[in-house]
């Protein structure tokens, strides 16, 4: 069966959603720049805290939601250990392991960040596109 051709309408749809996606990495780009940390350190710090089902992440899984390479996320937890923001654990169940978790300043961090990202989230250009978003509004 042919694919059905494009539309000037989901062009339009795309550019829309790619250009409000862009608007909000920007922001997050300034606003984490302007409180001291890189765009990469917090979201490895947003990936430990929210990481399903527990407070910390191994080394592949955060490779994996950064959508980095191993090497590049063991040298980002690196530097944000050594400011004080996560420690690495060995594994509890796999001795081989290791768990990465927030330090007590590293939540402090992630909250903060968060809660700027979460106003921002919820602007009407924003969670709009993504329905789910309202449900972070009074957490």
């Amino acid at each position: 069966m042919p694919a059905k051709a494009l539309g000037k309408k989901d062009f339009e749809t795309l550019s829309e959603f790619r250009y409000r996606l862009r608007r909000f990495l920007r922001f997050s780009e300034q606003v984490t720049r302007k409180n001291g940390i890189t765009p990469l350190q917090y979201l490895l710090l947003l990936h430990i805290k929210g990481f399903p089902g527990r407070s910390w992440a191994t080394v592949g899984e955060l490779a994996e939601r950064l959508q980095a390479q191993h090497h590049g996320t063991v040298a980002l937890i690196s530097r944000c250990e050594s400011l004080g923001w996560v420690e690495r654990r060995q594994g509890q169940v796999d001795r081989r392991a290791v768990e990465v978790h927030l330090t007590s300043e590293g939540e402090r961090i992630a909250e903060k960040m968060v809660r700027l990202h979460r106003d921002e989230l919820l602007s009407p250009e924003i969670s709009a596109l993504v329905p789910d978003l309202r449900s972070l509004h009074g957490n």
